[in-house]
């Protein structure tokens, strides 16, 4: 994932901007005094509400690779970068390199460029998969194969005018999923992205950060998708606005 974000200031305190239920907002993060950087889109960058642009848009790549190669959890996660391009409040890297090793013997390192969007491949996101027989380029668009030879060798690309770094989403992909959800909620069909495969991908997204955050590689168990060591799980859980902690029946 590559992009050109810019710095997010460093914010200062400010009066509550008119429509927003700022109490509501926070919802179970621990509350804080209300700044001119954070509402609607930069609380991302903060620890206290976000997770960062591995759990932001690496979830979406991430989820890609990990569908490719037919794996769950790693055995091991190992992250490195930082925050080298502005001096602001953006509290995660904007420039980081996660690996996930799994048991198979297979691998899925995420790349993620915030505020500098140089392409690979020509593209400002995608996967890329290298396989004994050749390697193939997925994107919103479509996928190209090509063999050992680097020659083209299949090609399946839809048209269209959409942005592969649009926020909002749209397109026919987004028809797509509205309406098998929809349907789901019906009982017409089954849901291609059930909850339980988001949780395996964002799994590893936390633990790309929980790496990033320890500067060590964090050990897994791969029938749980948990860290293996109690200082690791430390992590694993956030603080809580008293009155806003989860509860589990």
């Amino acid at each position: 994932y590559a992009n050109s974000r810019g710095s997010i200031g460093t914010g200062k305190p400010a009066p509550i901007r008119d429509g927003l239920d700022w109490e509501l907002w926070q919802g179970p993060a621990p509350r804080t005094r209300y700044r001119d950087n954070v509402v609607h889109y930069n609380w991302h960058w903060f620890q206290n509400w976000g997770t960062g642009e591995i759990c932001n848009n690496g979830t979406h790549e991430i989820d890609l690779g990990r569908w490719a190669l037919g794996v769950d959890f790693p055995v091991r996660v190992d992250s490195s970068g930082g925050r080298y391009h502005f001096t602001d409040d953006w509290e995660f890297p904007d420039s980081q390199i996660a690996s996930f090793e799994f048991d198979n013997g297979s691998m899925i390192t995420w790349n993620g460029r915030s505020c500098n969007g140089f392409p690979v491949h020509n593209r400002g996101r995608g996967v890329t998969i290298h396989g004994e027989e050749g390697s193939a380029i997925l994107d919103r668009s479509g996928y190209v194969v090509y063999n050992l030879a680097n020659e083209e060798i299949m090609r399946h690309t839809r048209s269209g005018s959409e942005s592969a770094l649009d926020t909002r989403g749209g397109g026919r992909l987004t028809d797509h999923h509205i309406e098998n959800f929809l349907g789901g909620i019906r009982g017409q069909n089954e849901l291609n992205a059930p909850l339980v495969n988001a949780y395996k991908t964002v799994a590893l997204c936390h633990l790309g950060n929980i790496s990033q955050f320890t500067h060590n590689a964090v050990h897994v168990d791969s029938g749980t998708g948990r860290p293996t060591t109690e200082s690791d799980m430390s992590y694993w859980s956030r603080s809580y606005e008293p009155g806003w902690e989860m509860k589990v029946e």
